[in-house]
């Protein structure tokens, strides 16, 4: 094996930015959806055009090469992009960032540009200039002038205050240092000196200061473990594993300095769960995704050093892509304070007009024979009547309020200073991170919120499971684990007869069961103080290591190439011929494994809703765990199939070619990939299911009852597994809103399936005419864009406008959506 292809990790949940470490900017979004085009169907990635390839980068040949230890590389003209006539800049970016909206010479300009976007203000600035022609002002000019100027001033001073805190924290981050290869050395650089190409040294807890390749670690095998709460909201540690190739070779610091291979990837984009790339060094190539990068913003943790290779610097990192262009950001009350400003105006061109042809009107009859109104002019009517029209203008300014701008300035402190919004657990007070955006929160209609680690604590406990048909895990005793030298103290277990069945072993189905927990995943041990410590990426699959160690079948280690296991205290080590990753679409994971004996097997665990497809058509206890498989769902409990194959070797030998090939593919990578995973992925054997509990977080029902009564919709997603019944797919969300008093305890409630690939549960408390409406979309891991195009709702398209607010899932705060957004 060249590499070991490790579980893809995939995001559940959206990162909240801290903006003490990370560059934040009050206007700062993802990019806007762009508009769909009339009659075009929703489907599984976002149809904006001018983000498709980005958002898609296995569309896209690998493009972009980058050079280690080279900067002439980066010269050649091929490189090079035209940025304004004859002139070129290279295409690839340094590593200093830039969030803040203005400059000396363009913050003037700028900001009254956007000020003057509000009709009030740009209706002064034109009652301003009528005031100073003599002929039609009848007031004087500095009574409009000195209002404008508080506006506009206090306006102006808050966005620069905004934006110097914007420049300061660049400033910051912009001349943090890592130590970089210079003339053969590590050298101490500072971030925005850093270029692509070039070799670092990242320490521990230090921040990595741009997307880079792994290349080694202190720690075995070259592991790297990380902190990706900044990118993904996730606090459970991740681990990156450096290829083979580089770990045995570029340990030393002469070694790094002559290191001369070719990264050959996707063009920088905002995928953080996606990398396609391949390394060219000593006339053999080898894949790599996203398991081998490490990303800016990610934390070094637990790992004494590493090394890596900057693939993509500053603006062309798949944070600062996320980022978005700095906007500035409108209010639902602002867009309506316009169009009453709007309307206004008409009423008072309209009074004015009506004003203006009475005057004409009356110095045609009157206004000539009263010599006492005679002022030296001889001017027609009309002439005056025109004249006087702006003059109406000019006396009815105060009809258009000015004012009404001002009045939410101060109201970001008051939220800044609630004491009832403070969390003294840790000692958290509320933020309000833009002073444009207040009063949004009062406008909030729909609430998008995640289910596991916002609705749930995200502490997985093994509780029940089925085996060859066979339910175990009913409430009893608690279970004594004296007798395993391996077993964490903190797993609980009540079901006697599950442990007399493993120690008899007149089970072979409960060996396979728990052996395939213990061998099929990517979680890594390490041991420190005596103690066994597992680290995973995903609480799901830590649950289910650790309780097939207590359970006998512990995992002790593993290399590129090899995993150790203890079985009831015999030690053994399997080769890892292949594992064939995880994702939200693939819903399994497999592990291809050959035993002492020579045998080649295949342990696969994932969704219910993919194993069966794949099942052997004679597979036994399909009915029995099925059934088992409902039970536990009605129960609250997250649910995974485990099953297994034989393969020979001949057949794996032929799988094995096309494995390689498609490993190694510089486009449509991963559907090269998943092609080759159905072919060996097929006529499995049935072993059984697990079943873990993930509690709710405390205060859940009581806050989501609260904001019912606010006539506020809640949307949940979860990836709930499919089946005929509404009542056993969502039995945790029933259940959560019953305890919140929205839905009442009968099970012939009202409930709806969606279509492909997204399960609809929908429902109305009795007691409430239109109010504490829920959804439950099931879709697993999708996109803010998908997110959004998949909220066919009759509710959300009857307004033109919506606010929502997103809990784990989306941006930080409110935004407004347009219908066609929808």
């Amino acid at each position: 094996m060249i590499s070991e292809r490790d579980s893809e990790t995939t995001l559940e949940e959206d990162s909240q930015p801290n903006d003490e470490v990370v560059p934040y900017s009050d206007d700062e979004t993802e990019d806007e959806l762009d508009s769909r085009q009339p009659g075009a169907e929703p489907g599984p990635h976002p149809a904006s055009r001018d983000t498709e390839d980005s958002r898609d980068p296995g569309k896209k040949d690998c493009s972009w090469q980058v050079k280690a230890n080279d900067q002439h590389f980066y010269e050649q003209p091929s490189f090079k992009r035209t940025i304004f006539l004859c002139f070129k800049k290279s295409k690839y970016a340094g590593n200093a960032i830039k969030t803040c909206k203005y400059n000396p010479i363009t913050f003037l300009p700028l900001n009254l540009f956007e000020q003057f976007k509000r009709a009030a203000n740009f209706y002064f600035l034109v009652l301003l200039i009528l005031q100073s022609i003599p002929q039609i002002s009848t007031l004087s000019w500095f009574t409009t002038l000195v209002p404008l100027l508080l506006v506009l001033g206090v306006t102006a001073v808050k966005d620069l205050v905004d934006d110097i805190a914007r420049y300061r924290m660049d400033k910051e981050i912009n001349n943090r240092t890592c130590d970089v290869i210079k003339d053969g050395r590590f050298k101490a650089t500072k971030w925005k000196d850093i270029k692509v190409g070039d070799i670092i040294r990242l320490k521990k807890n230090a921040f990595v200061p741009a997307d880079i390749l792994l290349l080694s670690s202190s720690e075995p095998n070259s592991l790297c473990y990380v902190e990706t709460a900044e990118l993904d909201g996730e606090t459970n540690l991740k681990f990156k594993m450096a290829l083979e190739v580089t770990h045995r070779y570029l340990q030393e610091e002469s070694a790094l300095a002559d290191f001369d291979g070719l990264v050959e990837c996707e063009e920088p984009n905002n995928r953080l769960d996606k990398f396609t790339g391949t390394l060219s060094w000593r006339n053999s190539k080898y894949p790599l995704d996203a398991d081998k990068i490490l990303l800016r913003g990610c934390k070094m943790r637990n790992t004494d050093f590493c090394h890596g290779m900057v693939i993509f610097a500053g603006a062309d990192t798949k944070i600062m892509k996320n980022s978005g262009r700095t906007r500035f950001k409108r209010t639902k009350i602002d867009s309506l304070m316009n169009y009453m400003v709007y309307t206004i105006i008409v009423v008072l061109i309209l009074l004015s007009a009506g004003l203006a042809i009475g005057h004409t009107y009356w110095e045609q009859q009157l206004g000539n024979s009263s010599w006492y109104l005679y002022d030296a002019e001889d001017s027609s009517p009309a002439y005056r009547g025109f004249l006087n029209f702006w003059g109406y203008i000019i006396v009815l300014n105060t009809m258009v309020p000015i004012s009404l701008y001002m009045i939410r300035f101060g109201q970001s402190y008051f939220i800044n200073w609630d004491l009832q919004m403070y969390y003294a657990e840790k000692d958290t007070a509320a933020k309000a991170r833009t002073t444009t955006l207040n009063e949004q929160l009062g406008q909030i209609q729909y609430i998008f919120s995640d289910k596991t680690g916002t609705l749930t604590q995200n502490i997985m406990t093994f509780k029940k499971c089925c085996i060859n048909g066979q339910r175990y895990g009913k409430l009893c005793k608690q279970v004594d684990f004296s007798w395993n030298m391996y077993a964490d103290g903190k797993f609980l277990f009540y079901d006697h007869y599950l442990i007399e069945q493993i120690k008899s072993g007149k089970e072979p189905e409960i060996h396979k069961f728990f052996f395939l927990l213990a061998i099929c995943h990517t979680v890594m041990a390490d041991t420190s103080d005596g103690q066994l410590h597992y680290q995973a990426a995903s609480p799901d699959e830590g649950a289910l290591v650790t309780a097939a160690r207590n359970f006998g079948y512990v995992f002790l280690s593993r290399t590129q190439n090899t995993i150790t296991i203890s079985e009831m205290g015999i030690e053994r080590t399997y080769d890892v011929l292949a594992i064939l990753d995880f994702n939200s679409d693939r819903k399994r994971m497999s592990v291809i494994v050959r035993e002492s004996s020579g045998s080649i097997k295949l342990y696969c665990k994932g969704a219910d809703t993919v194993i069966y497809q794949r099942l052997h058509p004679r597979s036994l206890k399909r009915e029995a765990t099925e059934e088992a498989l409902d039970v536990f769902a009605n129960e609250t409990l997250r649910t995974l199939c485990l099953c297994y194959r034989d393969i020979s070797q001949d057949e794996f030998e032929v799988w094995n070619k096309k494995f390689m090939e498609a490993s190694l593919a510089t486009s449509h990578r991963e559907e090269a990939l998943d092609k080759v995973y159905e072919e060996i992925e097929k006529n499995l054997i049935l072993l059984g299911a697990t079943a873990i509990e993930d509690k709710l977080q405390d205060g859940v029902p009581e806050t989501i009852s609260k904001l019912s009564k606010a006539d506020i919709k809640i949307w949940v997603l979860t990836g709930d597994k499919k089946g005929g019944a509404a009542y056993s797919q969502t039995a945790k969300n029933r259940r959560i809103l019953q305890g919140c008093d929205l839905l009442p305890c009968d099970p012939q409630a009202e409930g709806h399936g969606g279509g492909d690939g997204e399960e609809v549960q929908e429902g109305h408390h009795p007691g409430h005419r239109g109010r504490g409406s829920w959804r439950a979309l099931s879709l697993g891991q999708i996109s803010p864009g998908l997110l959004l195009r998949s909220l066919h709702c009759p509710s959300l398209s009857e307004d033109s406008s919506i606010c929502f607010a997103a809990v784990g899932l989306l941006a930080s705060g409110p935004v407004s959506l347009s219908e066609e957004a929808l």
